[in-house]
């Protein structure tokens, strides 16, 4: 039993079915790992041992009973940005640091449904806001495949857990490439659904017109199964789509590599921030697509540069809005001892938000403000627009768009990057969340130090069982998605 981390979903599935080992044994099992590994790591903001335990107890009489679904009693994580009722839900901020909340996330109360056992709740960037999960508050969560680089961001501890086995999946949330890129750098697969796919009910938001959540996991197939729990119509969310959901794990050899046709956008190929080892793993996983009968396309899409500025109006005006909120009144962190109401409103939000946020919120605030909404905001809307009439005119002539998740491998922590060179760093993740697609992160690799290198897949809206079985083939005839940081081969 000292390896059951080292299973994939379907193993897991399999071995509780065939009780092989019950989920009490398989909870505690990731438990304990949690408990030598993570101090390390620091991935988790909150574990939650004596409801994990008492949940994987009654995964296990259900399976007596014979009631028991696919997943019933396979853990998993939560990233912090999902309410989970009794349990902190803190978007990785000191402004929710005390905040329980009264109730579950559709995505958590699904989970639960389908007999998921929640481990815990893991470390973010503060309200999703960031590309390297060096939080200001819990601190910042390290690449278990170099303890002294970052996991990416924002669902960072997401990437984090998985990627050292302290949890065999993870939900994430990804507005501007907040699954897909720190699935690219701890070397995970990582899908970002099309917007609507997912609830986003009991989500912290961010920018609301944006965030999504989506699974992150070791292969596509292990995406699949988590898919399958997550996605759906959900009438408490006003931005819900009502569209049949695929069954992800039955379409896994659905969609034939051969005669797929993949576009490969000129312009991204061409930018000056792209590492030459992330450029080279990219071509030749594309090389070896190209040897499964896939055809490249070359493609233009010409609004490439509009990508960064347009996101970085849009989001913070949206977060601008959306943490308005949390002014020390009703819940979350309070001043001591103000004043008057201005000095609760002032001081509250200035001890309670770390800088990046404040940034963003300032930003945001600019943007909507009264002599300039036209100028930035409702410009930005129109570019928005023309993003995405580019990807619709590009799909036209080809099924997928490929294309590196981040421009380098993971930072050092600590590297100090101003706001412009992180922001430029999502250059090749942040059109998807503005035109709504949806996209998934493949590893692919490793650069000269050895950190995972990702290749990112964009489909067309509601093609995520394209995108999963193009992945899924793709892992069945390379190893990428198998390798494992030194960390992960610890034994508790």
């Amino acid at each position: 039993m000292t390896d059951l981390h080292r299973l994939s979903i379907r193993e897991l599935a399999e071995g509780l079915a065939q009780a092989q080992f019950s989920s009490r044994e398989l909870t505690a099992h990731y438990l304990k790992r949690i408990e030598k590994i993570d101090t390390r790591v620091n991935s988790y903001i909150s574990v939650t041992a004596e409801q994990a335990l008492a949940q994987a107890d009654a995964a296990d009489a259900l399976r007596q009973a014979g009631q028991a679904s696919v997943l019933t009693g396979v853990p998993i994580a939560h990233k912090d940005i999902f309410c989970t009722q009794g349990i902190k839900t803190s978007a990785g901020s000191k402004m929710l640091d005390n905040f329980i909340s009264p109730y579950d996330a559709t995505v958590v109360a699904k989970g639960k449904a389908a007999g998921l056992v929640t481990l815990g709740k893991v470390n973010m960037d503060e309200f999703a806001m960031g590309s390297t999960s060096e939080n200001p508050f819990y601190g910042a969560t390290k690449n278990p495949w170099n303890l002294e680089h970052v996991p990416g961001g924002s669902s960072g501890g997401s990437a984090a857990v998985v990627a050292a086995d302290l949890a065999p999946f993870s939900t994430g949330t990804d507005t501007g490439g907040s699954i897909r890129q720190p699935a690219s750098f701890c070397g995970l697969t990582g899908l970002k659904p099309t917007y609507g796919r997912v609830s986003r009910f009991g989500m912290i938001a961010y920018a609301s017109s944006m965030d999504q959540g989506g699974p992150m996991a070791r292969s596509a197939e292990d995406c699949a199964y988590l898919m399958n729990v997550m996605a759906g119509h959900d009438a408490k969310d006003s931005t819900s789509i009502v569209k049949e959901v695929d069954d992800y794990v039955a379409n896994l050899n659905a969609t034939p590599v051969k005669g797929l046709r993949i576009g490969i956008p000129k312009q991204y190929f061409n930018v000056a921030g792209l590492d030459a080892d992330v450029k080279a793993r990219v071509e030749e996983s594309l090389k070896k697509l190209e040897e499964m009968g896939a055809t490249l396309v070359e493609i233009d899409l010409n609004m490439t540069e509009a990508y960064v500025p347009t996101y970085y109006l849009i989001a913070p005006a949206e977060a601008s809005s959306n943490l308005s909120r949390f002014d020390g009144v009703r819940y979350g962190y309070r001043c001591e001892n103000p004043t008057d109401i201005l000095d609760l409103y002032k001081r509250s939000r200035s001890e309670g938000f770390g800088a990046e946020v404040q940034r963003r919120i300032l930003i945001g605030t600019y943007a909507l403000s009264a002599g300039y909404y036209d100028a930035y905001y409702v410009k930005a809307q129109k570019v928005r627009r023309l993003i995405q009439q580019d990807f619709l005119k590009a799909f036209e002539s080809v099924d997928v768009i490929a294309a590196p998740s981040a421009p380098t491998t993971a930072y050092k922590i600590g590297a100090n990057l101003s706001p412009t060179e992180m922001y430029l760093g999502d250059i090749y993740t942040l059109a998807v969340n503005l035109a709504g697609l949806p996209a998934i992160n493949a590893p692919v690799g490793f650069d000269q130090a050895q950190l995972p290198v990702g290749l990112q897949l964009i489909g067309n809206y509601w093609s995520e069982s394209q995108l999963l079985s193009v992945v899924h083939q793709y892992q069945q005839v390379t190893d990428f998605h198998t390798q494992r940081a030194a960390i992960a081969e610890e034994n508790a």
